[in-house]
């Protein structure tokens, strides 16, 4: 290239060619390094058949680089001419799509704005006042651009009228309810089961806290458990209000009972849970409240026990008053908790001390007939369901482990004396109870670890089953594991035997178990009101059956789904698609849907995208390269659940949408990494399932990248949002409203919290709660935020940040003429969220 031209004075003499600028000197050093790395990887990008762009911007900046350490005049306008064919590029690729403008756009947009400003320091300088005008141009619009990141981005508006239905024609699965329990209809006031009550519908009818005056909520009390393990996370519960008292379960699942109006503490009881029977991954989301019949009422439980010993239906429960705390024996009322070590323990209801007519003491061992089970590897996650004097218990088996972990069988107590009623081995159907001497239920069995719902009319609990252990393998499952994996089955609890089943997906290799406990409402149809049961799903379909029969009452089709992977001969040529409502985008990924913050995380996403087998939804694990899972095993709809406003007909639901990036690693190559079950190594390695996870009694080990996350700087590869809340209508199955749920907060690059109240739509796990002046209550997303949010239009109209991550589902009650929001703030492991031990309550001002 000729040398530029030097400017001659008066006097004849040559002027001294222009020193270059420090800052240029930084600048092409930056250029030519950043544009070696972007070119070298877009022309790898290229060859897998991605997108050119790459390639040429990397070799363009790298020479302008070059022009610029040389001071030369041509490097600017080489960058201008790399900056107005990103712009253009970007627009074609992207369109109006915002968070796909940041990476393609704003490392090159500063980049420019520091080139203008050098410009009048080149060899044939370029004009100052321009230069400047260039460079205040392009910082308007940079400056523009990261305050358009504050608007929310992809909320969507439903084409139909929000239901706004009188509470006598509405949806309501507690008019036709005659039960024992306060949890199968409970004061209006009060929290009786995990999910409000039995129905698990998530719905208050109180209405003093209202749209208008939420704005106004303040603390009220807070109190904290004492309870931190070192090595292990907090809990994710909900607490119970029954009465003047909340109760409890913490870390550890000791059991508390609370003051109702002021948090003080009641009573206390330590089940002496050791931190090495806690997997990491697992927390107590939560206890239920048992009542002893009584009166007419025993004479219904009498005639139930006859009805079961004959194999009858149990017949039609008597309404009967709750028994009032002070004035009743002991263990009248109980609370019912499932440990993480195995154990379902009773403790009364008033005192906190273990009702010793339940099984050896208070408690029962669910782990007996299980064969070896390793400490850590049996938990009782979630509050069990209790159904005509039976509590009815699975348990979550530690994933990932091996092909013959502990089996997830399901087993009931009686809820008076803890005998064993029955349990249920898939594999092994004519047994009823404990397996004789020498024998054990059937190990590595599907489990369920989320929570049952119990219908006390039908007599029936529906679990929501998860898959055999080895989740990402199918080869080795029996017949009757293939047929009850990843469904929701329903129970006879008299019997023990299971009424019907309905499946989601079959020969599950994604880890897609049932998460969401499943909501019992009253459907309407042409032909009236149909008993039903709502069952939201992780890869976001959501499905209405009829809880009598199991029979769907909302559309569904077969579509065939991609097959190929490690075990083609396994794989289903279809799957079923709900036609009545998903949580699910429209649309597969696309190279175009990578992400990153600089063009150069982008482009390891696009470049891991093209090396990846991905055909779609469904897309099968390899042991060849990489698959891509999406949506990823945490969602769609988890163990969160939906909230369900039964006046209005209208679901509320909160999902995830991320995908995981997955890979079959040979035994051999799993060997060689070291990667051994839980029992034969000292420590937990901590993180999120399936990273590393062994499989061993299977061809290959696991190594999920949930979330598929960049390894340096921890940043997701898929465009945000990451995760959403809607509203649906009930009727119909039509969205209302969808907004991205979560700021970034909570997030950044290297696990460095940014404190940006960006709404980019965070990873989340926890449910909400709806109240019947319309108002959803939530925290879950990874900004430690609880908000409250307008029902009708899905605005926020306030929250408030907690002192620890609120992964959990917060509940509502009234005491005293005070209506109360409370969430258990305790951290979790994979949000990465602060550990805490608080539960925090909020009302308006007294």
């Amino acid at each position: 290239m000729p040398a530029a031209p030097t400017a001659v004075p008066p006097d004849g003499q040559t002027l001294q060619p222009r020193r270059r600028h420090p800052v240029a000197t930084v600048l092409s050093l930056l250029l030519i390094l950043l544009g070696a790395v972007i070119g070298g990887l877009g022309v790898w990008l290229l060859t897998l058949g991605g997108s050119w762009y790459y390639a040429i911007a990397g070799i363009a900046m790298l020479v302008s680089g070059v022009l610029l350490w040389g001071n030369r005049r041509s490097a600017a306008l080489l960058f201008a001419v790399i900056f107005i064919g990103t712009l253009l590029w970007t627009w074609w690729e992207s369109g109006s799509t915002y968070w796909r403008w940041v990476p393609r756009l704003g490392l090159v947009t500063a980049l420019a704005i520091v080139m203008a400003l050098l410009a009048p320091t080149l060899q044939q300088p370029f004009s100052r006042r321009a230069s400047r005008c260039v460079a205040g141009l392009l910082m308007l619009v940079f400056v523009a651009a990261f305050a358009l990141a504050f608007v929310p981005h992809g909320e969507v508006r439903g084409d139909q009228p929000f239901p706004d239905v009188p509470a006598s024609t509405g949806i309501d699965p507690t008019e036709d309810t005659t039960g024992l329990q306060p949890s199968d209809r409970p004061a209006d006031g009060d929290w009786a089961a995990w999910g409000r009550n039995n129905a698990a519908t998530r719905f208050s009818p109180l209405q003093q806290i209202t749209p208008d005056n939420v704005a106004t909520l303040q603390p009220a009390w807070q109190f904290r458990t004492g309870d931190l393990p070192e090595n292990r996370w907090g809990a994710e519960t909900t607490p119970l209000k029954i009465g003047n008292r909340l109760y409890l379960c913490t870390a550890r699942n000791q059991l508390i009972a609370l003051d109702a109006s002021t948090g003080k503490e009641i009573w206390r009881f330590n089940p002496k849970v050791k931190d090495d029977s806690i997997p990491y991954t697992a927390a107590c989301r939560g206890v239920s409240y048992y009542e002893q019949p009584s009166g007419a009422a025993a004479v219904d439980a009498a005639l139930a026990d006859a009805a079961a010993d004959l194999a009858l239906p149990a017949p039609p429960p008597t309404p009967r008053a709750a028994s009032v705390p002070g004035n009743r024996p002991a263990c009248t009322a109980r609370i019912i908790e499932g440990t993480l070590d195995g154990r379902i323990i009773a403790v009364d209801a008033d005192s906190g001390k273990p009702c010793a007519n339940f099984g050896n003491n208070g408690q029962v061992d669910i782990t007996l007939g299980m064969g070896k089970t390793p400490p850590g590897y049996v938990s009782i996650t979630s509050p069990p369901a209790i159904v005509r004097g039976v509590i009815v218990t699975g348990h979550q088996v530690l994933d990932g482990q091996r092909r013959d972990a502990p089996s997830g069988v399901i087993q009931a107590y009686d809820a008076v004396t803890g005998k064993l009623r029955w349990a249920w081995d898939m594999d092994q159907p004519e047994l009823t109870g404990l397996p004789a001497q020498g024998k054990e239920y059937t190990r590595g069995t599907p489990n369920m670890w989320t929570a049952a719902t119990g219908d006390e009319t039908l007599g029936l609990v529906y679990l929501p089953m998860g898959n055999s252990a080895g989740d990402y393998w199918s080869g080795s499952r029996s017949e009757n594991q293939n047929k009850y994996a990843t469904s929701l089955v329903a129970i006879d609890v008299t019997t023990g035997k299971p009424a019907w089943h309905f499946q989601a997906v079959r020969k599950d290799v994604w880890d897609y178990d049932m998460g969401s406990q499943a909501s019992l409402i009253d459907y309407p149809t042409a032909q009236g009101k149909v008993p039903a049961i709502l069952l939201p799903t992780k890869q976001g379909d959501m499905y209405i059956l009829d809880r009598r029969t199991g029979q769907l009452l909302t559309p569904a089709e077969e579509r065939k789904v991609p097959g190929g992977g490690a075990e083609p001969e396994q794989r289903s040529p279809t799957q079923l698609f709900s036609l009545y409502h998903t949580l699910r985008r429209e649309h597969d990924l696309t190279e175009q849907d990578m992400w990153g913050i600089t063009p150069i995380d982008q482009l390891v996403c696009r470049i891991q995208f093209r090396k990846a087998h991905y055909e779609g939804f469904y897309t099968p694990p390899s042991a060849d390269h990489h698959s891509i899972e999406y949506p990823g095993y945490n969602g769609g709809s988890d163990w969160g659940s939906v909230a369900i406003d039964t006046r209005r007909g209208v679901i509320v639901a909160n999902y995830n949408d991320m995908p995981n990036y997955n890979r079959l690693v040979p035994r051999a190559e799993a060997d060689r990494k070291g990667w051994l079950p839980r029992e034969e190594i000292t420590h937990d390695k901590g993180g999120a399932e399936g990273a590393g996870d062994p499989q061993v009694g299977t061809p290959y080990a696991i190594d999920v990248n949930a979330g598929w996350r960049l390894p340096f700087t921890g940043l997701l590869c898929k465009q945000p949002p990451y995760g959403g809340i809607r509203a649906v209508d009930l009727r119909t199955g039509k969205l209302l409203w969808d907004r991205p749920f979560g700021s970034a907060r909570g997030n950044g690059p290297f696990g460095i919290r940014s404190g940006l109240p960006i709404e980019i739509g965070t990873p989340n796990n926890g449910g909400a709660v709806v109240t019947a002046s319309g108002l959803i209550f939530i925290a879950a997303a990874t900004d430690d935020l609880l908000r409250a949010i307008d029902l009708k239009t899905g605005k926020e109209l306030w929250h408030v940040k907690l002192p620890a991550g609120g992964q959990a589902n917060p509940m509502v009650y009234e005491q005293d003429g005070r209506q109360y929001v409370v969430i258990v703030a305790a951290g979790h492991h994979f949000m990465e969220t602060p550990k805490g031990d608080y539960v925090m309550a909020y009302a308006l001002p007294k």
